[in-house]
């Protein structure tokens, strides 16, 4: 957690404390909510990122040599709304996998359609057609999951919908490697 992170998360605990001290049980249950879905939002990109960094670092101890590098102060667009967050970049030869996510930080930033967390894409700079996009939401146990919400830029977010998992980490990473025979059918 950087040094502006544990100061905000630290500035939202004691306004909660002195909302609930006042009686302002609205806005300290507000302040609660949001501590708590920043608290997931930073455990879901995490682990989000890990998994494509764990993948890129096996690949290259096998000798891939993919270049890996992170932006924490990446805005990007999702649909009208602006995202805030983080980008990592792997890139292989000319080939760029670039899988950036974040939320909307203030009310000018717009909001995430269907009630997601946050956002994120999946990106293979020049193949459009491998690009996913991705939005955290909670399942009904109230569990944190990354969904993969159709295609990159699809405009009906009502398009069946499935959870992202490890494989599918690894298939980006072998269409990065050009390594095709590696992918699951249908992508």
């Amino acid at each position: 957690m950087s040094e502006l992170e544990e100061a905000w998360a630290t500035g939202l605990a004691e306004a909660e404390a002195h909302a609930r001290a006042l009686g302002r049980t609205d806005i300290a249950d507000y302040l609660a909510l949001r501590n708590s879905n920043d608290l997931i939002r930073r455990i879901a990109g995490d682990w989000l990122f890990a998994m494509f960094s764990t993948a890129a670092g096996e690949a290259n101890r096998a000798g891939a040599g993919i270049q890996i590098s992170t932006d924490n102060a990446h805005r990007f667009k999702v649909g009208n709304a602006s995202m805030v967050g983080t980008r990592l970049s792997l890139g292989s030869g000319v080939r760029l996998l670039v899988v950036e996510l974040g939320w909307p930080r203030t009310p000018r930033d717009g909001f995430i359609r269907g009630g997601g967390l946050a956002c994120g894409n999946i990106k293979h700079v020049g193949i459009k057609p491998a690009n996913d996009e991705l939005r955290l939401v909670l399942n009904p146990e109230g569990t944190p999951s990354w969904i993969v919400v159709g295609k990159h830029g699809a405009q009906d977010l009502s398009l069946k919908t499935r959870e992202l998992h490890e494989m599918d980490v690894k298939d980006h990473l072998a269409i990065l490697l050009d390594d095709l025979r590696n992918t699951r059918a249908g992508r």
